[in-house]
């Protein structure tokens, strides 16, 4: 079973050194006090809670998985008294309003927490992090009399929260949802109907959940615009604001999964359950990219937590493995043999790993910068500039880390060999746990022609240009910088390229719609590629700097440097692949007819 160690010194050079969060924080309001010394202090804290609290339950928890009950659903063992040290450090209250008890630091930490917390036991992470979700959810859209109510005991971690959106028969069409609400004389609403793959629905860590449920009401247009959002508890507040009476909700099931076998995904019945109605009628899809796009991001940050769990696990017996002689003579001459780390395929799954983990660290931050200055920011223009580019790039981060995250989670199984598949070194695990983020939140291809179609062609290109524009100034800025010469050019080509495809897809589409579609996928894993190149740029830029300037530890800057050439070198030819299947239409996609597929 891997040892996972939080990679604090590596979050550290990408808040601090690369992105320069504390230098934003001076700037925002409100966030003058919040130093590099205080961020650091929280990771350490952070750090100590995922090694001694969290991670031992990691294998546990799916061997012995969620139980149902009649009466509920029984967590594997441990796992409550960890979500009560969670609650007691006071990590659930860690960015909420202070006005309802948060601690009111900015947002962009949430997306530490939820990478070490995650890489630790994503299981049990899914717990406490949707809850997060749902109070953002009831902060955004719910009257003043919900918030108080609510918000509480959300920001408390007292209770949690889900998101209900899917029934069985709909899955990603919405449209087609038949969960029903009947406004009530008392001005609530009685919901029926049934939901599933619901994640967290059901479990003991808390006496109350907070359900957010997509519902329609009598009058509603058909189809995705007539649903609306609606807060339905487990059980009804009393007098005092406590989980008092049981409400019209109840576990039917839970999933029997492929992996992530510690949390409960539910079956989740609606039985003239008081709900309370959430933003507008009829407009609940639009309040639910509240809850949606933080969960998108949350399901990024899962790739790249599959990646440090395979990296650190494979390195480490990489690193004690003995098994033949290097190429170039033995290397461990007074051993039987040499650790496989010195063959260079052993190489290349390594930093295969390595360029995707920390690249994909990253991605993730740099969306976790533009979440602060989208909440933060001093003026309406720089918030809504972020907001454009937050909505660009979460589904790029989403389908890409995913992607990228599972495949490391894969490789790490390839280091190990025979016992990578073999259940107590924990490889095959993470790949279990891995597999479902390329699926909810939107699978990666809805992702995909979210970004092509609803993002980048439905504005002309105008969403993808800022994104280009900083791509290319960093270009400008870094060209005659010593040691850039090997990623400025590359990206240079890459950014003009990524600019020419795009306009390309959107005449074609002009003549068929199915290219869009065809290409879209496509086009997210080379958007992914590109956006990945820039920030490993940005990174070798910080290395040589710190380098040059006689940095003490040579030896993490100087793999930060082979670790962005291998990436340039050996990852991002990849784009050769896409831009090909890009340009090579639907034809190919959709020409076979339907009943070809498999013929009797």
């Amino acid at each position: 079973m891997p040892e996972y160690k939080v990679p604090v010194r590596d979050m550290k050079f990408v808040r601090e050194e690369v992105l320069d969060f504390p230098a934003l924080w001076q700037r925002l309001p409100g966030c003058a006090e919040v130093t590099a010394e205080l961020a650091g202090d929280i990771y350490a804290a952070v750090a100590k809670l995922c090694e001694e609290v969290v991670a031992p339950l990691w294998r546990s928890g799916d061997e012995e998985g969620c139980t149902w009950t009649p009466t509920g659903v029984r967590t594997p063992a441990g796992f409550r008294e960890a979500y009560a040290s969670y609650v007691e450090g006071g990590w659930p209250a860690l960015t909420g309003p202070v006005e309802y008890g948060g601690q009111g630091l900015p947002p962009s930490l949430e997306s530490v927490l939820n990478e070490f917390v995650g890489s630790a036991n994503w299981a049990w992470s899914m717990y406490p992090f949707l809850a997060k979700g749902g109070r953002l959810t009831v902060t955004a859209h719910a009257d003043a009399d919900l918030k108080a109510q609510y918000l509480p005991k959300l920001i408390s971690g007292e209770w949690t929260a889900t998101m209900c959106l899917t029934e069985a028969h709909a899955g990603t069409d919405l449209g087609l949802l038949r969960t029903k609400a009947e406004p009530a004389s008392d001005g609530s609403y009685r919901i029926n109907g049934t939901k599933i793959f619901i994640s967290s629905g059901e479990h003991d860590l808390v006496d109350n959940i907070v359900h957010i449920v997509l519902a329609r009401l009598p009058d509603a247009p058909p189809g995705t615009k007539g649903i609306s959002l609606f807060l339905v508890p487990k059980r009804l507040p009393d007098a005092d604001g406590n989980a008092g009476a049981a409400n019209g909700v109840s576990c039917g099931a839970i999933e029997h999964k492929m992996g992530i076998h510690g949390n409960a995904t539910a079956v989740i019945h609606f039985e003239n359950a008081t709900g309370f109605l959430l933003g507008e009628p009829n407009r609940g899809l639009n309040a639910r990219f509240t809850f949606m796009n933080i969960a998108r991001i949350g399901t990024a940050v899962q790739g790249v937590a599959h990646a440090e769990l395979a990296l650190q696990g494979a390195v480490r017996y990489a690193r004690e493995r003995l098994q033949m002689r290097a190429l170039t003579g033995p290397a461990n001459p007074a051993g039987a043999a040499d650790p496989i780390i010195v063959h260079p395929d052993v190489r290349r799954m390594l930093l295969n790993i390595k360029s995707f983990a920390e690249g994909t660290r990253l991605l993730i931050q740099t969306l976790a910068y533009e979440v602060d200055r989208a909440y933060l920011a001093p003026t309406v223009e720089e918030r809504q500039q972020a907001e454009d580019l937050l909505a660009l790039l979460t589904p790029i981060a989403k389908g890409f880390c995913t992607e990228v995250g599972f495949e490391a989670a894969s490789l790490g199984i390839q280091v190990f060999g025979g016992h990578g598949y073999i259940r107590e070194w924990g490889m095959e695990q993470n790949l279990r746990d891995a597999r479902i983020g390329m699926i909810y939140e939107g699978t990666n291809g809805i992702q995909a022609i979210d970004l092509l179609g609803r993002k980048v062609l439905a504005s002309g290109g105008k969403a993808l240009a800022p994104w280009l524009e900083q791509l290319a100034a960093f270009c400008r800025d870094s060209a005659h910088e010593p040691g850039m010469a090997e990623f400025v050019a590359p990206l240079a080509e890459l950014v003009a390229e990524w600019e020419r495809v795009t306009r390309e897809i959107g005449a074609r589409t002009l003549r068929n719609p199915d290219d869009m579609g065809g290409a879209a996928f496509d086009y997210l894993m080379y958007s992914g590629y590109v956006s990945l190149a820039y920030l490993w740029a940005r990174a070798a830029r910080t290395a040589q700097r710190a380098l040059a300037a006689g940095s003490g530890e040579r030896d993490f800057y100087q793999a930060k440097l082979q670790t962005a050439a291998f990436y340039f070198r050996k990852i991002l030819p990849r784009t050769r692949v896409h831009v090909a299947g890009i340009a090579s239409g639907a034809d190919t996609l959709m020409d076979m007819p339907a009943g070809a597929f498999l013929l009797d």
